[in-house]
């Protein structure tokens, strides 16, 4: 077996392939795969390598690396400093590397973020979920879900059945960018004002320093907003009730635009303000921090996109609209923007209509409470699929009356768990000190939903049943569920900006949702615990919960919940689970039969909510 032994990994250097992961962007698996796919794609193609083979993504400072035998190789992207034995080496340059010769991909100084390395053969890494590439935040693929270390050997591919090599011409990379974008599908009237929509295609925005392949974060001005607040989504304008996200969508996190990257989110509950079109997503790669970037709307609407289709009301179904979510995918909205559970079994109808009748070319297709997100195989027209899912929305079954298979599932937290307090100090030490939240979660979740103490928070959460109504909310199978008694529904926001770090099982609230975080990441939920394990790599399904499960939790110390993660993550135990069905009819029952006290503590609820936000404005 020849290798490719690693003399110096550099600062991250990660297995990639071209295509990345496909068809589960529904339970939060992102594509992964090269960031900058046009020059990955090049070098790649300069070798002789098929798109599905791996190579090399590295940033800041690239490796040092030695081959046993003689490969072909090329570099590209920011690796303009790579040496052979001392040579220089230039981007885009194909050259055969001696056996026991040592590439040195050198420092990434600019301009671009990311170097890129491909080998004849490529990297004969194992797929896992049906790619190579490496998603670190996961802890799979690539070489065992990690960075390259110094001593690691990875095995050549084999030089058969390979592409004749190709002369390339890499594209010019810079500091001063200009991305073209599809507007919306959030924009004015109802989430920004005519006014905010241009200044946000008129602005120069600066690239932050927290911008990395989960998402780029831009710094400039201030979202003008069209409203107050999200209501039951949270208490800021930029807070939705949950929705898929493209990868290039620029989402407002509280008042920052972040470009949803390649290993980023699929489901959360902010604005999509516009989504980067396809052949300009391999510049988010090379985005770096203090670079500049216009955005350029363009497409038939350009800044004042309309939708692609729609419904009126019916006695069965809600509105609907269907808009552009970029040039590959389309969203789904029904109903008004407020919770109603009859509006998300109709978005399940849909999404399982459209299972059974899929046009060709549909990748993925992603469930929201009040949304549905369809992507297609490449830019194409997306009117016909509009019109396909309005015609599947004409003939589904009554919302109200249908009943779906569902678990109860009980999961044991620890409240006020030491891994949730160090997020909430992590992001007051490094983030934002004086935010309302800070220093505990808890407390703010106490006073915006006016409970005499603390311990109320506890007790209400553990008192509920919650509804997952979404999988994917923050990665990897984790769920979002809202309770299906109203009055336990506390109502809070979501961070501004979002934390950097959230430790593996968190438990948090956001707007009147609930969610377990299924890995170490980002995230913007108030944490008020921790709980087990939700994904279990190994697993034929290795999501754990699934669409309307009923999630019930078990108050358990934190020793004790580290016996629990620990059996679960081996295999040795699993969920606590029965099965039982979900209709909406029986939450309308608890609505009907407690429809006075639901009433007092939606109004109690808001009027905490209000004072709080005066409070923030005063």
């Amino acid at each position: 077996m020849s290798v490719l032994d690693v003399l110096d990994p550099g600062t991250q250097t990660t297995v990639q392939d071209l295509a990345g992961r496909t068809g589960l962007w529904d339970v939060g698996v992102p594509p992964s795969g090269a960031f900058d796919d046009l020059t990955f794609g090049l070098v790649s193609a300069a070798v002789g390598n098929p798109d599905h083979l791996a190579g090399l993504e590295c940033v800041v400072r690239g490796p040092v690396l030695r081959v046993d035998e003689p490969r072909l190789v090329c570099v590209g992207g920011a690796a303009t400093q790579a040496t052979v034995d001392g040579r220089p080496l230039r981007p885009g340059t194909v050259v055969r590397l001696p056996a026991g010769a040592t590439l040195d991909v050198g420092p990434l100084v600019g301009p671009g973020m990311r170097g890129y390395v491909a080998i004849e053969g490529g990297l004969d890494v194992p797929r896992v979920l049906g790619s190579r590439s490496t998603f670190v935040l996961g802890a799979f693929g690539g070489v065992d879900g990690r960075a390259l270390l110094a001593g690691d050997a990875v095995a050549l591919g084999r030089r058969e059945n390979l592409i004749a090599p190709v002369p390339i011409t890499l594209p010019e990379l810079t500091d001063t960018w200009t991305l073209r974008v599809i507007a919306g599908p959030h924009g004015a009237p109802e989430y920004l004002t005519a006014e905010g929509v241009d200044e946000f295609f008129a602005a120069t925005w600066t690239v932050d320093h927290r911008a990395d392949r989960t998402g780029i974060r831009l710094t400039g001005p201030t979202p003008r907003w069209a409203r107050a607040d999200g209501g039951e989504a949270g208490l800021h304008p930029s807070n939705l009730h949950d929705s898929a996200y493209p990868v290039g969508g620029i989402m407002l996190a509280g008042d920052t635009p972040v470009i949803v990257g390649v290993d980023g989110p699929s489901l959360g509950g902010f604005v999509v303000a516009a989504v980067v079109v396809e052949s300009d997503r391999w510049k988010l790669g090379q985005l770096r921090p203090g670079d500049t970037v216009r955005l350029a709307p363009v497409g038939p609407d350009s800044a004042r996109p309309e939708p692609l289709h729609g419904g009126d009301a019916t006695q069965t179904g809600p509105a609907f609209t269907i808009r552009r979510s970029g040039d590959r995918h389309v969203l789904v909205e029904a109903g008004h923007a407020e919770l109603d559970l009859t509006v998300r079994m109709w978005v399940h109808l849909l999404a399982e209509a459209l299972r059974a009748d899929r046009p060709d070319g549909v990748t993925e297709i992603v469930e929201g409470v009040r949304s549905l997100l369809v992507a297609v195989d490449s830019a194409r027209d997306l009117a016909p699929l509009a019109k396909h899912l309005g015609a599947l929305a004409d003939d589904l079954a009554d919302p109200s009356t249908a009943v779906v298979p569902a678990r109860e599932v009980v999961l044991p937290i620890a409240f006020d768990h030491p891994e949730a307090h160090e997020a909430m100090r992590r992001y007051a030490a490094s983030v934002r000190p004086d935010a309302p939240w800070c220093p505990d979660n808890v407390e703010f979740i106490r006073r915006v939903n006016a409970l005499p103490r603390r311990d109320d928070v506890f007790d209400i959460v553990a008192a509920a049943t919650y509804l997952v109504v979404g999988l994917g909310d923050v990665y990897l199978g984790a769920p979002v569920a809202v309770p299906l008694d109203p009055r336990h529904r506390l109502v809070t926001t979501k961070y501004n900006p979002a934390r950097t770090w959230t430790p593996q099982n968190a438990v948090g609230i956001g707007g009147i949702y609930l969610c377990v975080y299924g890995m170490e990441g980002p995230g913007g939920y108030q944490l008020v615990g921790r709980t087990v394990p939700v994904w279990r790599l190994g697993d034929e399904r290795p999501w754990l919960l699934r669409h309307f499960d009923r999630l019930r939790f078990r108050p358990v110390t934190a020793a004790d919940l580290a016996d629990h993660r620990a059996d679960i993550a081996a295999g040795r135990a699993d969920l606590d689970v029965r099965p039982t069905t979900f209709s909406v009819a029986e939450v309308r029952r608890v609505e009907h039969e407690a429809a006075d006290e639901i009433r007092t503590v939606r109004a109690l609820r808001r009027a905490a909510f209000d004072e709080e936000r005066t409070r923030w404005n005063s």
